[in-house]
């Protein structure tokens, strides 16, 4: 209790600042923290475009990860991004300090709870304003005793985080009904997916994606083996493409020949999440585990399957948004141990009928 209350103090105390008499409207730099995983990144970008939409004259700078940076490079919304390092302000000192000089007018942060590493760069870059989610009280804080934070948002119960982040725009006056996500491809990404796809361009193109980067989001072998093969039962015209992560490749391929099914694959060696979301956007429905797929297939509004542990308050959090989508759980709180196969293609049977009713009378 001593230690909670001591780091109560001292977080209020260091989140004392002057207020600024400054309108929002009158911005012309806005920096955005987003310096986390893709998936986050992924669900955000409606946020950077609608503000540039809004205020097309203001500079749009997002401090991003070295992971998720790639979904933003190509995107025309987006002023500058700036890598940062998240739990190694030393790294990331001299770039802050930069930012700071450049006197930013207003920061937006994302984060739902107390986060100590945010609240030490928004000291170090001194906006003029600061926009956040309203806090959760962690370390004995509530939000309304962090100074430092002018505007909060709410973070209402049953809330997809798209709309909760899409709010921190309130402020300045944007209520944007166009919630879509982004991704911009470029043309050798484009390219080089379809040439890829072209020799199974009269099959039913499936993408399972075994795995997320959080530990204990994956699809293990027996259960890719009865997926593959249970989806051929149901459609002999399909090929199913396998999407991992590129350093796992060997090791993966190794799998697929020991499964002996020439209607599976291994997609090329992808050198970012852009390059697999080239492939996503041309197939016909994607399985995945709860990870930033869910979010890429969503964004093209490809049909979608994803496996999600057994926490709802999570799943609607992050839901998948595609038009076309179904969810299977696992039985556990915190993986995707034990989820049932034989419902997951129960799912897969009504999108393959969708499908091939679309494709028969096209």
């Amino acid at each position: 209790m001593l230690k909670k209350n001591y780091k109560a103090h001292l977080l209020k105390f260091f989140t004392k600042k002057k207020a600024v008499d400054f309108d929002l409207k009158d911005s012309k730099c806005v920096l955005f923290f987003r310096y986390d995983r893709i998936g986050d990144m992924v669900i955000t970008t409606p946020v950077f475009r609608e503000f540039k939409r809004a205020y097309p004259h203001t500079r749009l700078i997002v401090l991003v990860s070295k992971v998720n940076k790639c979904v933003l490079e190509n995107n025309p919304y987006v002023d500058e991004l700036i890598v940062n390092y998240k739990n190694n302000i030393l790294v990331d000192f001299f770039s802050l300090w930069k930012l700071r000089r450049r006197k930013i007018d207003v920061c937006i942060e994302f984060d739902h709870s107390v986060i100590p590493h945010a609240i030490i760069r928004l000291k170090i870059i001194n906006p003029k304003k600061t926009i956040s989610v309203s806090k959760d009280g962690r370390y004995g804080v509530s939000a309304q005793q962090l100074l430092i934070y002018d505007y909060y948002t709410e973070k209402p119960k049953k809330t997809h985080f798209r709309d909760i982040w899409l709010a921190t725009l309130l402020p300045f006056g944007i209520n944007s009904q166009s919630r879509e996500y982004d991704i911009f491809c470029n043309k050798l990404q484009i390219n080089t997916a379809l040439t890829f796809l072209e020799k199974y361009s009269n099959k039913l193109l499936i993408g399972v994606n075994i795995e997320g980067a959080v530990a204990g989001k994956k699809i293990n072998f027996k259960e890719l083996n009865q997926i593959c093969e249970g989806l051929y039962s149901l459609s002999n015209n399909i090929q199913i493409i396998i999407l991992c992560n590129p350093d796992k490749r060997i090791n993966v391929q190794t799998d697929i020949s020991k499964m002996g099914l020439e209607f599976v694959t291994l997609s090329y060696k992808t050198k970012s999440i852009i390059d697999a979301a080239a492939i996503i956007k041309n197939l016909n429905f994607v399985i995945t585990p709860d990870t930033s797929i869910t979010h890429i297939a969503s964004t093209f509004n490809i049909p979608v399957i994803t496996i999600h542990e057994n926490n709802f308050e999570s799943y609607q959090l992050f839901a998948p948004i595609s038009d076309i989508n179904k969810t299977v759980f696992s039985k556990s709180s915190d993986n995707l141990q034990d989820f049932s196969v034989v419902s997951l293609l129960d799912a897969a049977k009504e999108i393959i009928e969708i499908e091939e009713n679309i494709a028969n009378n096209f």
